[in-house]
């Protein structure tokens, strides 16, 4: 078992790697999608440094409903298309956006947020399962890097997190 305590890499490529292995070790053996959720979206938090809000909206066939998530209270529910998240998920591609107020459309939950992340998560078999979002008070505070490391954590949550798992 992991703990967040560990000294964690200063490479952000490494930093990820080590984030990956940790949610893999922190979900993997939990049959409860929710509690799993709730876990990865607080190690993710907790452990990069320049957000302001990590968590879940999940499809719930018509539109994303806010899931588990760290930081201040955020909108319910996004019409699919709508903002970043409602983009990602419509488009079922990562969202990289560094400045919010520059994306037509953009959603304002918070007021503090500059620049955001959106991957979609989508089961094997191409279902929408929701959009794992990330917002950040500095501009430009995403890169290809954080895509490619944001990307693999969704895939560990997706198969072990989610997949593996049960939905009460």
């Amino acid at each position: 078992m992991f703990s967040l305590s560990d000294a964690l890499p200063a490479d952000k490529s490494a930093l990820y790697e080590t984030l990956a292995a940790q949610a893999r070790s922190l979900i993997e053996g939990e049959t409860d999608a929710i509690a799993n959720a709730a876990n990865f979206a607080s190690l993710v938090f907790n452990s990069l440094e320049g957000l302001n809000w990590a968590g879940f909206y999940f499809f719930d066939g018509t539109e994303l409903v806010v899931g588990p998530f760290q930081g201040k209270p955020a909108c319910v529910r996004i019409p699919l298309g709508k903002g970043v998240c409602g983009t990602a998920a419509k488009t079922r591609e990562t969202q990289v956006v560094p400045d919010v107020h520059a994306f037509a459309g953009h959603i304002a939950c918070d007021s503090a947020s500059q620049s955001e992340i959106v991957v979609p998560l989508v089961a094997a078999d191409g279902t929408l399962i929701g959009v794992w979002d990330v917002d950040s008070p500095h501009l430009a505070r995403f890169d290809d890097v954080d895509a490619k490391g944001m990307v693999e954590l969704c895939r560990v949550f997706v198969e072990f997190g989610w997949h593996k798992a049960k939905v009460a």
